[in-house]
């Protein structure tokens, strides 16, 4: 008889199934003429936690894998970002730009880099861009730090504990012209994590299984 892996591993892959991303998506305001990008979405098992096998890891064990954004950059300046960008010629796929560009932005090892899943494109309007979150689990985790400070200031691993605390949880709200958009946040120990970024960890989270019920009503500026 078979069994059934369990654990977040599992979870996590369950959740490119069950996932579907909210229409509160600002729309590309130049769709023919947006880039493709992708993004790494890294999970891996908190350092202080022992290792005894990937199904072993429940959520509160785990990390996942964040920088912030230099505030010189024409966009996203100063935000909290998962490392990616732009697809080059020579990338494969999707999961080619993410782990290229996570390794030349953290200096992470890809090779101790599992994929999971390409997800499904999301727009991002600010950029005009079409971004990829490619979903992975660290194998392997690796030292990391910002390699070029001219676009990444800090890279940073968050624990998932601490994003799915309610406390930490509240929904952002950002004014556009005549458009007021809503969308769910973070605050840990004083980092905010909002827009494209905290929308798909919610995505994330609540395909998991993982989200618990937090105040959807708290509402602040970002």
């Amino acid at each position: 008889m078979s069994v059934t892996p369990r654990g977040a591993r599992a979870e996590l892959l369950a959740a490119t199934r069950a996932l579907s991303w909210s229409t509160s998506f600002p729309p590309l305001f130049d769709a023919e003429g947006a880039k493709p990008a992708s993004v790494l979405v890294l999970f891996g098992v908190l350092d202080d936690i022992p290792a005894t096998t990937r199904e072993a890891s429940v959520a509160r064990d785990l990390d996942v894998l964040l920088q912030r954004r230099a505030p010189t950059l024409s966009s996203h300046a100063g935000q909290v970002s998962f490392p990616g960008g732009r697809a080059e010629d020579a990338d494969a796929d999707a999961a080619a730009t993410a782990l290229r560009e996570a390794e030349e932005e953290t200096g992470l090892d890809p090779h101790g880099v599992e994929v999971l899943a390409m997800l499904p494109e999301v727009p991002l309007a600010v950029s005009n861009h079409r971004v990829t979150p490619v979903l992975a689990w660290w194998t392997s985790p690796s030292r990391v730090a910002a390699v070029d400070h001219a676009e990444t200031v800090e890279v940073f691993r968050v624990p998932v504990a601490k994003l799915l605390d309610p406390a930490n949880r509240y929904m952002s709200v950002r004014h556009y012209g005549a458009q007021t958009f809503r969308a769910p946040a973070f605050e840990v120990d004083g980092t905010i994590v909002w827009g494209f970024t905290a929308m798909v960890l919610h995505a994330i989270f609540d395909a998991s299984g993982w989200t618990i019920p937090w105040n959807e009503q708290d509402e602040r500026p970002v």
